[in-house]
Parts: C-alpha cells; structure tokens; sequence
C-alpha cells in the first residue's frame, strides 16, 4: 500500500539520484569548457611573449659583439696612452728586435755608401802613385763593407734592447698611434702612412738613437749619415678604404652600441614568461656572443699572418704586432664574457630549482652553524644582527648596486677584476647571513 500510496519507493528514488548526479555531471562539464575556453585564450593572448622575448634576447646577443668592438674603436683605439702601454713590451720581443735591427742597419749602410767610400780611397791612393795598394783595397772591398755592416749591425742590436731605444719606442708609438687614429679617420698621415698598399711605421727618431749611439762608441763616419725617414710595413692595406669607413660607422657609436644591446636584452627578459630563466639565456647568451669574437679573432690574425709576405715582415713579429693591435679588444671580450657568466649564475642560483634551492640551504645552514659556534662562545652580534636581519633584503639590494656601481666606473676592467667583484659581493652576501639573526622569541610559561 505504501507504495501504491504514492510514496517513492527505492526504485523511483534511485531514478532520482541518478538524474541530480547527471545534472551535477552536465553542470562541471560546462564549468570545464568555459574554464578551457578562457585558458586557451589566455594562451593565445600571451603567447607572442615568448617568441618577441626570444626575438629580442637573440638580436641582443648578435650585436653585443658589434658593441665591444665599437668601444674598443671609440674608446681604446683612440687613446693614444693605452695604446702605448700595450705595444711598449714589444721592445723586448726578439722578433720585433731583429726586424727594427736589420731595418736600421739597411739604412745606414745604404747612407754611408762603404762600397763608393772604398773606391774612392783607392782611386786616391792610386792618383798618388800606389796602385798595388790600391788594388789591393779595391779587392779587399766587399770584406770591409761586410765587417763595417756587421759592427753596425751588432751595434745597432745592443741599442735596440737599451732604456734609450726603449725611451725611443715609446716617443715613435705615441705619434705613430696618433697618425693611426688620423689614418683611420681618414684626416691625414704622419708616423704611420700607406706606401704600396701597406701601412709603414717611420723608423727616423730610431735611426737618430742609433746614429748618436755609433758616434759615442767611437765610429765618427756615423755623423755622415743624414736625417732619413725610412719605413718599416705593419699591415696591409689593400682594405684601407673599407677599415676606414668601419672605423667610422662603429667608433660613432662607442655609447650608442652598448645601450643598444642593454635595452634588447632588458626588454627581452621583461617580456618574457620565465623572467628568471630569461635571464640565464641572456647571460648565456652574451657569453656565448663573446666566444664567437674571439674565434673570429682567431681567424682574423691567421688570415693577417698569412696575407703578409715574410719579404715585408716576418710572421713571428707580425704576430706580435698583431696580438698588441687587440690587446685591450680581447681584454673587453673577457669582461663581457665573465659578466656573462656571472649574470646567469646569478639567475640560476636564486631560482626555484632543486639545485638552486639545495645550494642556497647548504649556505645558510653554514651560516648558522658558524653562527651558532661563536654564540656558543660569548660571539654576537645583538642589536646589529637584529637590525640586520629586519633590513637584510634592503642590505643585499645596496650591496648589489655597490658592487655594480664599482664596475661601472672602475677605468679600464678586466676579467679579473670581475671575478674579484664577484668575490667581494659574495662576502658581503654572506656576512649579511652571518650577521642577521631574529629577535628571540620569549617562551611563554606553562600553566598549572
């Protein structure tokens, strides 16, 4: 009867249960398309972000290159007093030595004209009724023009390796790097000039040391030697017209450039979805941009060394020419790739990763155990660390930009000093570890 009654029997109620879970199950299916539909909108309204941020990050990198070579262009082939500071060693290189020896001996055996002094002397002894002597003097010719060459020769070397050659060389650099700028710029010539498709050095003040040193050492026919300006070839230059113009395009550029490749690697890292491993892909990335320098460098100095004939320069100094003409060039690569580097390290090791996460622990479980000891030992830092520890975020963003500052306007930096940054920021990173500690906590006493 109950049944019939009208009262829902477990059937019907079953029936009903079904139907609320179907209506529940219909209800989550639409939550869950509408919920799909507004993600992959979602996707499709910032999925520009990672290919731009690539985009940006990459021209950043190609370019970065360009800029170093824009500084080394602008700034430090056009200061006369670093470019004196590199090349003055070269002095000392026995290639370069032997070249600068065998040039100047040359030319003052070519001024003094042994052979026509010779002759000379016999046809006087001869007009005076001696002909064997002359003719012996005449036969005995070439020996004497070879011992004089070689005592100008040997001569000539000893002045080459002495502090007044050296006095010499640098007075010849400063003017001639001058007149390389000038060459460059295209506003003239002076020490350096081009002769034959090929920039020469003029060797004149050289020639003077020497010549004053021939004359102390007794060999007066020295003062007959005139004042000459003869040359010696450094590089080629066939491409003259394009350096020139390079140097131009690039040294315009020596701030312009930097920036250039600071805003695209910003703006790359701004844009992207994974800031942090953005970061580490540009620091990666401008290290990377710097190898690649360096090989084209490589391959510059092996096509250098293999266009100039050993007639003109022997390979062994124009090596050494060579690697003193990018000196400070490889010294800005090295930086940029140790900031590199150290900016992607940096980024990884402040990241959410299980190696970055386990290092950091590592770290400050150091601290406090080195802290824990000297407390132990009547060591705190009371007050301080407790002011530290409230302020230690405000501590490592001052100690980071006191870091950077220093970069920034530190002269002429190098890859080592970079890594001494690096060390310097590390410490006081740690010694705000080390020094932070919280307030105590008061224990609150139990109740009875």
């Amino acid at each position: 009867m109950s049944a019939i009654g009208g009262e829902p029997g477990p059937a019907t109620e079953s029936h009903e249960l079904g139907q609320d879970e179907r209506a529940e199950l219909e209800r989550l299916r639409a939550e869950a398309a509408q919920l799909h539909s507004r993600g992959v909108a979602r996707r499709r309204r910032i999925g520009w972000r990672t290919p731009v941020a690539v985009v940006l990050i990459v021209l950043g990198c190609v370019l970065a290159p360009v800029a170093v070579l824009g500084v080394w262009a602008g700034n430090q082939v056009s200061d006369t007093d670093r470019w004196v500071a590199t090349v003055q060693p070269l002095i000392r290189d026995p290639a370069i030595q032997n070249v600068l020896t065998d040039r100047i001996t040359n030319e003052i055996a070519r001024q003094l004209r042994l052979t026509a002094i010779v002759n000379q002397a016999a046809a006087e002894l001869d007009s005076r009724g001696l002909p064997r002597i002359s003719s012996l003097l005449t036969t005995l010719a070439p020996q004497i023009d070879s011992a004089v060459t070689g005592f100008v020769h040997s001569t000539v070397h000893t002045v080459i390796s002495s502090q007044a050659m050296a006095n010499a060389w640098v007075q010849v650099n400063t003017i001639a790097h001058k007149s390389l700028v000038n060459l460059l710029s295209g506003r003239g010539n002076g020490a350096l000039s081009t002769s034959n498709g090929q920039i020469v050095l003029n060797l004149g003040p050289l020639i003077t040391v020497a010549k004053q040193e021939l004359v102390a050492r007794g060999f007066s026919l020295a003062n007959a030697i005139p004042n000459v300006n003869p040359t010696v070839a450094l590089f080629e230059a066939k491409n003259l017209g394009q350096a020139q113009a390079g140097y131009r395009l690039i040294s315009n550029l020596p701030i312009v450039a930097p920036i250039v490749v600071l805003v695209l690697l910003g703006a790359g890292v701004c844009v992207a979805r994974g800031r942090r491993r953005a970061l580490v892909g540009a620091g990666l990335g401008l290290a990377a941009s710097m190898l690649v320098l360096a090989v084209g460098l490589l391959i510059a100095r092996s096509i250098y060394l293999s266009s100039v004939p050993s007639s003109v320069l022997p390979s062994d100094a124009a090596a050494a020419a060579y690697d003193a003409f990018v000196h400070f060039l490889k010294v800005g690569l090295r930086v940029v790739l140790a900031v590199g580097l150290v900016v992607a390290l940096g980024a990884f090791f402040t990241g959410p990763s299980r190696t970055a996460v386990a290092t950091r622990s590592g770290l400050k479980s150091g601290m406090e155990r080195i802290r824990n000891f000297g407390e132990r030992r009547g060591v705190s830092a009371g007050p301080v660390g407790q002011w530290t520890y409230l302020h230690r975020r405000i501590l490592r963003i001052a100690a980071v930009a006191l870091v950077g500052l220093i970069f920034v306007f530190w002269g002429q930096p190098t890859a080592v000093v970079v890594i001494v940054l690096v060390v310097v920021l590390l410490v006081l990173l740690g010694l705000i570890e080390l020094i932070g500690r919280p307030a105590a906590v008061p224990e609150t006493a139990g109740q009875t």
